[in-house]
């Protein structure tokens, strides 16, 4: 079938395909730094560590920063749209000597300016409150010891300036996100304690910070559990989403940080209700938190879906998943143009139609419309959408990424 087939069909039941394509143009992803090196960064060679890990051995990974950049080009050069590069604050560029944490600023950071600059890429941010001799005993911010809170407080006030700095350079705004892996291996004797402690350490970041509120996006990640804090983490749910609403900032989804059974895209609607502004990052658990590298699987489809009812405008979309398993490019390639496709998929819903037969009783009805669009011809509108940006929609992109491997990769 031809795209102008494929078109007529959609017209069918109400959608304009040519919108829809439009429409995708203008969705920026925000693609995971971390992907390409295992969530390194540049401070030393010990790699991962203190409440964050991965699993793999996969050849090629990028080891500087010149590396990591041209990786990024390469995997962007293979994905429609023009998009974001999501940054940790251990990817700071350090001369002579690695700057700590609690003293970085712009200067480490003027590279990726410049870098972005050229090639018209948004900044967005992260504190790395990990992989650091400060995570004693699993906490950070969160620590009894004020000496350690003291030394991750100014680092998080560094963060802000520097997340403040690429929105004003880049003129662009840039959402910096605060995900700590703070907990308890065993059942804690205090639950309360840690998270008043973590609330006072926000508090000081982010009333001593200086950042522009209408460019500088904050947001504050909750999560289920981890490996070596399985029994309690600090940042729950229900502590996150009470702090951020009261802080007027916002509480970050990630999908991968609830309970296998739970239904994250049903909690968007509540979100957005109440925040106005969603922060989302798309992963895929597998038993727990292990950010495999998204498929179009239904978890993923309920969340596209979620995001084109209630207008992309109002979301945050970043990437966050790190498999050291598999070619690190065709991770970033394979995942950004799985989230691209469903997004594309959920804008040739006819949702409107669906909507107002929900609306009025006619759940038969629905349930025929909403299983009969799934086999209309999405593809042959994401291979248009595709070829407009001067690409194939097909999987011709790999056989690129094999070559850069073999040409690059595997010569580092």
């Amino acid at each position: 079938m031809s795209y102008k087939e494929a078109q007529k069909k959609f017209a069918k039941i109400g959608i304009d395909t040519e919108k829809a394509i439009a429409d995708l143009q203008k969705i920026p992803i925000s693609m995971h730094c971390w992907q390409g090196d295992d969530v390194g960064g540049f401070e030393s060679v010990g790699g991962a560590s203190n409440g964050i890990q991965t699993t793999g051995n996969y050849p090629g990974k990028a080891t500087t920063p010149e590396q990591l950049m041209a990786d990024i080009d390469f995997a962007m050069s293979l994905i429609p749209g023009k998009h974001r590069v999501n940054l940790h604050a251990c990817y700071g560029i350090h001369k002579d000597k690695v700057v700590d944490r609690d003293k970085i600023g712009i200067e480490q950071f003027k590279p990726w300016v410049a870098w972005a600059k050229k090639n018209g890429y948004g900044l967005d941010f992260n504190p790395t409150f990990f992989s650091h001799p400060n995570m004693k005993d699993g906490l950070s911010l969160s620590s009894p010891d004020p000496k350690i809170r003291e030394f991750w407080i100014k680092h998080g006030i560094k963060c802000l300036e520097i997340a403040d700095y690429f929105a004003k350079e880049l003129k662009s705004t840039c959402s910096i996100n605060f995900w700590c892996p703070d907990g308890y291996k065993d059942e804690p004797s205090d639950r309360l304690g840690p998270r008043k402690r973590m609330a006072d350490s926000l508090d000081k970041i982010f009333t001593k910070a200086k950042y522009d509120k209408k460019r500088v996006f904050p947001c504050f990640e909750s999560k289920l559990f981890g490996i070596g804090v399985e029994s309690y983490t600090v940042n729950s749910h229900e502590f996150v989403m009470g702090y951020a609403q009261s802080r007027k900032i916002l509480a970050l989804l990630d999908m991968g940080h609830f309970h296998l059974t739970e239904n994250v895209a049903d909690k968007i609607s509540s979100f957005l209700m109440f925040f106005g502004k969603v922060a989302f990052h798309i992963s895929r658990p597998v038993r727990w938190d292990s950010d495999h590298v998204i498929r179009q699987n239904d978890d993923l489809r309920a969340a596209a879906q979620e995001i084109v009812k209630m207008g992309p405008e109002n979301f945050i979309i970043a990437l966050d998943y790190f498999d050291a398993s598999i070619c690190r490019v065709a991770a970033w390639v394979l995942g950004m143009r799985n989230m691209q496709k469903e997004l594309l998929k959920a804008m040739l819903t006819p949702n409107a139609q669906l909507k107002k037969l929900q609306d009025e009783g006619k759940f038969t009805d629905q349930l025929v419309l909403q299983e009969e669009y799934k086999n209309y011809p999405a593809e042959e509108v994401w291979a248009e959408f595709c070829r407009r940006n001067g690409l194939s929609g097909d999987e011709s992109w790999f056989a690129k990424v094999q070559k850069y491997e073999k040409e690059v990769l595997l010569k580092r």
